[in-house]
């Protein structure tokens, strides 16, 4: 992590050197030289040239240890080989920060990384930024400067709201801003950081913060280097209301190993790193026409609030396609209140179906107006937390006929509007496109590209509300003073403190025992072998189900003993059989780098054939929970499903809920199992039927 003040120096410099300066703009070094001209950099530019005495009428100097102190920022375009002088040169001068563009270090293997690793090491000790290496640099447009050797042509922002872009890959990182400016969206800076040997994301979006000039912040990361400071910096962003939208690949295996041969990043889990920065209000997206997307959108809208979609069009094609994909995205559609539909209803002829989806049919056509104008009654609805309007756009003056009523009702919107225009790569009117992006009225050529930007500010939307809806850790809780794998009834023990019902029963250590808590809890019973040993108690004959009198009680205990002659045993646990239910898992772990999680899912067959689970944050809150449950795939199983009675959703939210405040006690647990957990009927609350907990 470098000092503030070397980050400043590094992207706000008022000194620049460029080692491997070259007269020639299509090289790397002379690239970077024709940007700073470009840029009009009017501070000290140093040219560093073993060959040449002098480019383009300024003087060269042999070698860094020729600059003057106290440079602030240094352009290494030299061979890998000359990298490590060249850093203890710049450590020498005092330099702020360095821009390293050679690769072959911790993305080429273990070498590489040992020669990144040392360089990180001089640039720390010295207080010194390092952007890279294996990175291309970045462009500052809101400080009107340029150290890449991509050609770059200034963009000021002009007092209009803009998007920061910061990227692991150099190619994606210009992808992203092209993608911005080809939508007239202003950059302020563009990054991108390379193997991040020293300067990462989080210092970026630090940067970011600090400057103030960025409405939104685009980031694609093939590894978060440092989570806590990420999240930290992410929260940061969230109070001030600066969205953070991030593409990080890493979901399938080979994905995982694609990025670590990328940028010598070393996989994390996915799952609940994506856990985590949601909970910070990070968008995590799963491509990169959605991170352009969500972008858009939240860069002009950064505090859209709760609600669903509101849709306006003038075809019933798009509107029957538009249910269909909400659906398929998780996408509420917006039930209109009565007063919302009587002000439609005012605004259309007699005879139209009024409903959302609306379609306005001809009537566009013929009176441009009236998308403003239902658009504006949409917007009114508070179950309305923004409004698309994807429609055929028509010959040019139609479609400036629809901008000309949409965008006043975009500009005066706290709630997210945008339009979307379909006929693909149709061309459209310039005129049209040119008073859309001066009102910055976000446009669309596809209407499900929209749906998911919507979706996606949806979601941040309730993880800005959920920021402040959050239960604090349990408290006096004991530990374990030994780390390890704890055994079933250990784990119940545990359970039972924090107030999660397991079943009636006891440890035995003799027939006599267990006779004795079969008289006090009474039949049907199961008996389970207990046992560090014994890691599949079911597998070797230590459980026995379904004891309905002392007679199979006495039968069923010699034959324990029987498959289990050379084991040691802690005890026999005795206990209740369970009523029958919905079989479901729950689980929390602890991530040594991203913190707590719970996971939910459905039991049995449905978890692996349905994949029917759900990570969630351990802080996360009664009501949230519930919601996140009921939202699992397979879902209609908890609800009246064939004769069967809803399920107690809320007794399963309450140990979500309890788990997450034990693994955030600060006892060392960093990982709790209950498999299965039966869930019975609504108001009859739920049971851990199995239990594993491992200490740390």
């Amino acid at each position: 992590m470098p000092e503030t003040n070397a980050m400043t120096r590094l992207l706000r410099p008022r000194s620049i050197a460029i080692a491997g300066a070259s007269p020639d703009p299509k090289t790397m070094g002379g690239a970077v030289l024709a940007n700073l001209d470009r840029f009009g950099f009017e501070g000290a530019i140093h040219l560093i040239s073993p060959t040449r005495d002098e480019i383009n009428g300024r003087a060269c100097i042999k070698t860094a240890d020729d600059l003057p102190d106290d440079v602030d920022a240094v352009v290494l375009n030299v061979p890998r080989a000359a990298i490590r002088p060249m850093v203890e040169s710049c450590a020498r001068k005092n330099v702020g920060g360095i821009v390293v563009f050679a690769s072959g270090f911790a993305e080429a293997g273990e070498e590489g990384r040992a020669d990144q690793e040392s360089i990180a090491a001089i640039c720390q000790e010295a207080g010194m930024a390092m952007l890279g290496p294996n990175c291309l640099g970045y462009i500052n447009f809101a400080g009107g400067i340029a150290l890449t050797f991509e050609p770059a042509h200034p963009a000021p922002l002009e007092d209009r709201r803009s998007v920061a872009v910061i990227a692991q890959s150099g190619a994606t990182a210009s992808n992203i801003r092209s993608a911005m400016q080809g939508r007239g969206i202003s950059v302020s800076l563009s990054a991108a950081t390379g193997n991040e040997a020293v300067v990462d994301a989080s210092d970026l979006v630090e940067f970011v913060i600090a400057e103030g000039a960025a409405d939104a912040i685009g980031i694609y990361a093939e590894q978060i280097r440092d989570p806590h400071r990420f999240l930290a910096a992410a929260g940061i962003a969230r109070s001030k209301g600066v969205p953070i939208v991030l593409l990080h690949p890493g979901r399938s295996k080979r994905g995982m190993e694609a990025a670590a041969s990328h940028t010598g990043a070393m996989a994390s889990d996915y799952a609940v790193m994506r856990c985590a920065v949601e909970n910070e209000a990070v968008v995590a997206v799963d491509t990169m026409d959605e991170l352009f997307d969500a972008l858009a959108l939240l860069h002009r809208y950064p505090s859209p609030p709760a609600g669903e979609l509101g849709i306006v069009t003038n075809s019933g094609a798009i509107r029957g396609m538009c249910f269909d994909f909400a659906e398929d995205i998780a996408l509420p559609v917006a039930q209109l209140s009565a007063d919302t539909l009587g002000k439609l209803a005012g605004c259309l002829p007699e005879g139209m179906e009024i409903d959302n989806p609306l379609d306005v049919g001809t009537t566009g056509f013929v009176n441009g107006a009236v998308f403003g104008q239902t658009a504006e009654a949409m917007l009114a609805d508070p179950a309305v937390g923004g409004v698309l309007l994807p429609m055929a756009g028509g010959a040019p003056p139609q479609q400036r006929s629809k901008a000309e009523a949409v965008m006043p009702v975009a500009m005066a919107a706290s709630k997210p509007v945008a339009m979307a225009l379909t006929g693909d790569e149709a061309p459209l009117d310039p005129e049209f496109l040119e008073d859309m992006r001066k009102s910055e009225t976000p446009l669309f050529r596809s209407t499900e590209r929209a749906m998911r930007a919507f979706a996606a500010a949806g979601r941040y939307a309730k993880a800005l509300a959920a920021a402040n809806d959050r239960t604090a850790p349990a408290t006096g809780l004991s530990g374990w003073s030994e780390p390890g794998i704890k055994p079933e009834y250990t784990g119940k023990t545990f359970l039972r403190s924090i107030g999660i019902p397991v079943p009636e029963g006891g440890m035995a250590s003799s027939l006599e025992e267990a006779l004795e808590i079969a008289g006090r809890i009474g039949f049907p019973l199961v008996l389970k072998a207990q046992s560090a040993a014994l890691s599949h108690k079911s597998d070797a004959g230590g459980v026995i189900l379904n004891l309905r009198g002392e007679a199979e009680l006495r039968v069923s205990w010699q034959q324990l003993m029987d498959n289990l002659k050379g084991v040691h045993l802690d005890g026999i646990l005795v206990e209740q059989m369970s009523s029958p239910g919905l079989e479901m898992i729950v689980g929390a772990r602890s991530h040594p780098d991203w913190g707590s999680s719970v996971l939910v899912g459905l039991g049995g067959v449905w978890t692996e054939a349905l994949d029917a689970t759900t990570l969630m944050p351990a802080d996360i809150s009664h009501d949230r929970a519930v919601e996140r449950i009921m939202a699992l795939r397979g879902a209609k199983l908890l609800g009246p499903f064939r004769g069967q009675p809803a399920r107690d959703v809320a007794a399963l939210a309450d140990i979500v809920v309890k788990l997450g405040g034990a693994m955030r006690s600060g006892i060392g647990i960093s990982e709790i199992d209950i498999n299965p957990l039966m869930l019975m009927a609504e108001g009859e609350g739920a049971i851990a039927l199995d239990a594993l907990i491992v200490t740390s």
